[in-house]
């Protein structure tokens, strides 16, 4: 039977990436988007449609938003991948409380209410997987983005705590922690900066979304079951 995986974030460029791989290993997928309806659509034409379940469109800055999608997702979930997620620039003395807010809601609290939806069903079947794509800001911090650190080391820490409470239902939870990867995320850097980072990273090249994608394709593969509560960097050293 073919497990169907709920990816939060399909619209970006690792979403993206993560979809298309699961899509050629015969899953079945559940793809949320929020404002990228074209980037969204041309996802599904480069699909294989047979493994495209249903889209889903919600703000997951909104509570009321993350229910809706719940109660909207007409199959069975298998699997979780939490992809979605804003990053923020700045000093921390500047940053807005709503910006705080938004921040939280998006990146903690959105994922705890969507799995606590979904975790029954998964510990009742005594299988699922559960999947974050976090950062290397979360375990090392960054200045000038302290908000942003602080909500991927939430993150980091849920998945630890996650999967200590629910390994015994065999419900699989860990995370891929990137490093630099070459997406829109990072178009702001200057050209100066970016040969400055890829000097320090010793494979000596910044990564790229399959690299992300290949990664979360081991953990959802049973032969990675034994694998529980790690966050995996990809970083190429870095």
């Amino acid at each position: 039977m073919s497990k169907n995986v709920l990816i939060l974030g399909a619209s970006g460029d690792i979403g993206s990436a993560i979809s298309k791989q699961l899509s050629k290993e015969g899953y079945s997928l559940i793809l949320h988007y929020h404002q990228n309806k074209a980037s969204i659509k041309t996802l599904i034409e480069e699909l294989d449609e047979q493994t495209v379940l249903q889209t889903v469109r919600a703000d997951l800055r909104k509570n009321t938003e993350v229910h809706r999608l719940c109660e909207n997702i007409f199959f069975p979930v298998h699997a979780v991948i939490y992809v979605t997620g804003i990053a923020h620039f700045g000093l921390f003395q500047d940053v807005l409380e709503s910006e705080m807010d938004e921040m939280l809601s998006l990146h903690v609290k959105s994922p705890w209410l969507v799995i606590q939806h979904f975790l029954p069903e998964m510990i009742q079947r005594k299988a699922g997987k559960i999947i974050f794509i976090t950062s290397i800001w979360g375990d090392v911090g960054a200045s000038n983005e302290v908000i942003y650190s602080s909500v991927k080391g939430a993150q980091n820490s849920f998945v630890k705590a996650l999967a200590k409470e629910v390994g015994p239902s065999g419900v699989s939870v860990n995370a891929v922690s990137p490093g630099f990867i070459d997406t829109k995320m990072n178009q702001h850097i200057l050209n100066e900066e970016r040969e400055d980072i890829i000097a320090h990273i010793p494979l000596n090249r910044v990564g790229v979304t399959s690299d992300v994608a290949h990664t979360v394709s081991f953990l959802m593969d049973e032969r990675s079951n034994y694998i529980q509560g790690e966050i995996v960097n990809i970083t190429g050293g870095w």
